[in-house]
């Protein structure tokens, strides 16, 4: 006898075995991040900005416990002393040193036991019944949160002073970028965000009607050797091209170049996870905050795109009017497509990946370094806050600019065409770039 698979059987498994993947990988870069340096590295706040790694291992291990285990299986607390201490919103980053946290032994064995028993929990949950269990979405976002600690805990590795920690080859070499320096995208409507992406978080919900101004957007994101012309020109030095926040901010703290460069002789130079080296002219340009994208696009006689301009060039197709999952269309990402998952530690060269440019030829919009734009982080026409607010609600409003696409340092489960990031227009830190756009006649 034949069995016959129903289609939604067929549909669970898969999901399964996606979240099954996807919390391995997540699980063997925490490692590796947590493993390639000694115990005071693991203990020590290296930046103010920044937790300390153990923190980050044992808080993924948390939250993994709060959500999969009690949430999903209503199993009881294996720690209920320790919440309090990995919560992010009851202890700011700067406090949390002085907390009595695991040890990371302590941390290792807690994220490990959490682990052996969410495997066993994820075998046995049903996809269905709940908005929680549904397509996996548990097991997707407990994921997607591991993936984004490691982006962190990355963060936390470039920020920390020393010798080299971590290794990864160079993204392939390609020839200079000679295309056309920006795209004409068509005004129109278009279909921005999601109510179909399974694991898709509630900020990119739900899908809804935008339309946009026809403009022109930078095929590329902006390059050093662009932004070393514009720190050249004094652009550091001119009140006119910065916002009065950004011109009082830039001031007040000596800022003069992006993060981690330095000026030697004739030339500029970086530190880049503790290796100098000369700034190559042809990479996006990494490590500026939100004021210096800003005042670098006026200098330019441009502007920052919005995010629904971003997201536009970036999913629209022409052809059919429709949005796409990604750039180059609705399959997952392959390493032919971007550069994400840690696999390299820097961004690649402006103008690569040509498989993975939109349909209205933009490059590069997924994977090497994340893109300011314009837009202040906001929810989309009948957001609602799930699973919790804490999420995505809290953060709401004026104070945090979105930024799209994702950095070299995302993974592809927690990065999509629709996801959203968001912090504060003084952030450098964080794995930031970002590319222009100017607005377009109107055709009569």
């Amino acid at each position: 006898m034949t069995e016959h698979v129903t289609e939604t059987a067929v549909d669970t498994e898969a999901f399964r075995e996606r979240a099954l993947a996807s919390l391995l990988t997540a699980r063997d870069r925490t490692t590796l991040l947590t493993s390639c340096v000694e115990g005071p590295d693991l203990t020590a706040q290296h930046s103010p900005l920044m937790s300390p790694l153990v923190w980050d291992l044992a808080h993924i291990g948390n939250q993994e416990e709060l959500w999969l285990l009690r949430a999903v299986a209503g199993q009881d607390a294996i720690r209920p002393e320790i919440d309090s201490l990995y919560d992010a919103f009851e202890h700011p980053r700067a406090e949390r040193p002085s907390l009595p946290l695991l040890s990371p032994e302590e941390a290792r064995r807690y994220a490990a036991e959490v682990r052996g028993r969410a495997l066993d929990v994820l075998a046995s949950t049903a996809f269905q019944g709940t908005r929680l269990t549904e397509a996996g979405f548990a097991f997707g976002m407990i994921a997607q949160h591991e993936q984004q600690h490691d982006e962190t805990m990355l963060i936390t590795h470039q920020l920390r002073t020393g010798p080299r920690a971590l290794t990864a080859p160079d993204p392939e070499p390609v020839p200079l970028f000679t295309g056309p320096a920006e795209v004409l995208v068509p005004g129109g409507p278009f279909t921005m965000g999601t109510s179909t992406e399974p694991w898709a978080l509630d900020n990119e919900r739900p899908a809804h009607r935008r339309e946009v101004a026809p403009y022109w957007i930078d095929t590329t994101p902006v390059t050093n050797g662009a932004y070393q012309a514009f720190v050249e020109d004094g652009g550091y030095e001119e009140p006119r091209w910065w916002t009065a926040e950004g011109w009082d901010h830039i001031r007040r703290h000596a800022i003069r170049a992006p993060l981690y460069w330095r000026r030697d002789g004739g030339q500029w130079l970086r530190r880049r996870f503790g290796v100098t080296e000369v700034v190559p002219a042809d990479e996006p340009v990494l490590h500026v905050c939100w004021y210096e994208a800003d005042a670098y696009a006026r200098w330019a006689g441009r502007r920052l795109p919005t995010e629904a301009e971003w997201e536009k060039a970036a999913r629209f197709d022409p052809a059919t009017g429709g949005s796409t999952r990604y750039p180059w269309g609705d399959a997952d990402p392959a390493p032919e497509h971007a550069n994400l998952g840690q696999r390299h530690l820097r961004p690649a060269p402006a103008g690569s990946y040509p498989a993975g440019e939109s349909p209205l030829g933009v490059r590069q919009l997924i994977g090497d370094v994340w893109e300011w734009t314009a837009s202040d982080f906001t929810p989309y026409p009948g957001f609602t806050a799930f699973p919790y607010k804490e999420y995505s609600e809290v953060f709401f409003g004026p104070d945090h600019k979105v930024l799209r696409g994702g950095s070299f340092a995302v993974d592809p489960v927690a990065c999509r065409g629709t996801f959203r990031n968001w912090d504060y227009p003084v952030r450098r830190q964080i794995f930031s770039g970002f590319r222009t756009a100017r607005s377009a006649p109107v055709a009569a």
